[in-house]
């Protein structure tokens, strides 16, 4: 018999241990997949409030307890997400703020009839997290678990924070690139412009007695058109700061495309005369939402450009065409084409074409680049592809406009 009693006796205290080691084996199985779980959806987020929301309810999934989220903004204003568990109802909530306030300025967790924990990283405190225990006390598990949880968390939330960080100081040095560019565009290239306009006001200022009539009209012409090149820059510029800043927005109205090229053909220098300009009109009554002074402004871009980089006498087309529910304009001539490599930059900012036309030298690159950015603003598409024989073809679509006609 007592041989049997300690038999049993060691016997049972070696069970009882073999089912303590499962039971936390168990557990720590259970802990390893809800941290990779977790780990896995906070991957998966992109955003803070995604991040925030994706522990939360990880939390809840684990205890089955109402989860609060608090964030103290820099006016010291508390903003806070609730996400419940079978529409637990959360009380005392200026209790529930004041300690939130006091695990926010300690970087500790404090736990009352609630738990506190921070979001927090070496350095930097992201928010609160309270979960509704109502007088419930957590296990050394559980405790574990979601201290392991809500340290994911705020790793993942010091991850974004850095991100944004970083795009915020790619996008200035992108910014502070785009105004040296353009400093340095413009201070070389309005000298010529300027100097044309000053000198040869000079002439006529000093030397009008001398000048014939044919003589003074080719001065005038010649500062005419340095200074309606001029003022295209300068809208151009405007333009160009206005859509990339978000600070101007699209005054969309229903206009009918034939008027909005026959306005944008009256506004074209007066270099066309030397050139061949063709409205192809298709009698298609054709209507679309638009802001129609920044597409009259693209048209006027691109056949400045065809002007500009065509010989005398070219053939200039432009046409507009109804394609499913857009309507393609597109924009043809005869000169000398454009390279494949060419094309690729051909939209970049203060990207120009290298050519040997008297006024190549002119160019900033920001025409071709503002008319990519009002077509992309019309929800259209904007190409260059070549013309048969000879030739370049600029093509831009804007969404079409449907009427309906009551009697």
């Amino acid at each position: 018999f007592a041989i049997m009693l300690i038999a049993a006796f060691i016997t049972s205290t070696l069970a009882i241990r073999i089912k303590q080691q499962a039971k936390q084996s168990a557990q720590h199985a259970y802990r390893t997949k809800v941290l990779l779980e977790t780990n896995r959806l906070l991957q998966k987020e992109k955003s803070i409030a995604g991040i925030k929301e994706t522990a939360a309810k990880q939390i809840v999934k684990l205890l089955n307890k109402s989860v609060m989220i608090y964030q103290i903004t820099e006016n010291d204003t508390i903003l806070h997400e609730v996400f419940h568990h079978n529409n637990m109802t959360v009380h005392d909530c200026d209790e529930i703020e004041t300690n939130v306030h006091w695990v926010y300025q300690n970087n500790k967790t404090y736990q009352a009839k609630n738990y506190y924990l921070p979001l927090a990283s070496t350095n930097d405190v992201y928010g609160v997290v309270v979960i509704i225990l109502e007088d419930v006390i957590l296990d050394a598990f559980e405790n574990n678990l979601v201290l392991s949880i809500v340290g994911e968390c705020a790793l993942a939330l010091e991850k974004e924070f850095f991100n944004q960080k970083k795009e915020e100081a790619a996008i200035e040095a992108k910014n502070e690139r785009l105004r040296a560019n353009l400093l340095r565009s413009i201070s070389h290239d309005l000298r010529t412009p300027l100097t044309s306009i000053s000198g040869n006001a000079s002439v006529l200022i000093n030397e009008s007695k001398n000048l014939d009539d044919e003589k003074k009209q080719q001065l005038y012409e010649v500062i005419y058109d340095d200074s309606l090149w001029l003022i295209n820059l300068v809208e151009n510029l405007l333009s160009v700061t206005r859509l990339e800043d978000s600070t101007v927005s699209l005054h969309l109205e229903t206009e009918l495309i034939e008027e909005v090229i026959n306005e944008a053909l009256n506004h074209i220098s007066r270099r066309i005369e030397q050139h061949h300009l063709v409205f192809i009109n298709n009698d298609e009554f054709i209507l679309a939402k638009i802001d129609a002074r920044l597409i009259i402004q693209v048209i006027i871009n691109i056949i400045d450009n065809a002007i500009k980089y065509t010989p005398v006498g070219s053939t200039i087309e432009i046409e507009a065409i109804k394609k499913d529910h857009f309507v393609e304009i597109q924009i043809r001539d005869n000169g000398p084409g454009i390279s494949d490599s060419d094309k690729e930059k051909l939209f970049e900012m203060f990207y120009t074409v290298k050519h040997n036309t008297s006024d190549a030298r002119r160019g900033l690159g920001l025409g071709l680049a503002l008319c990519k950015t009002i077509i992309t603003a019309h929800n259209g598409t904007i190409t260059v592809t070549d013309n048969h024989p000879k030739g370049t073809i600029f093509s831009f679509t804007l969404p079409i406009e449907e009427v309906e006609i009551h009697e």
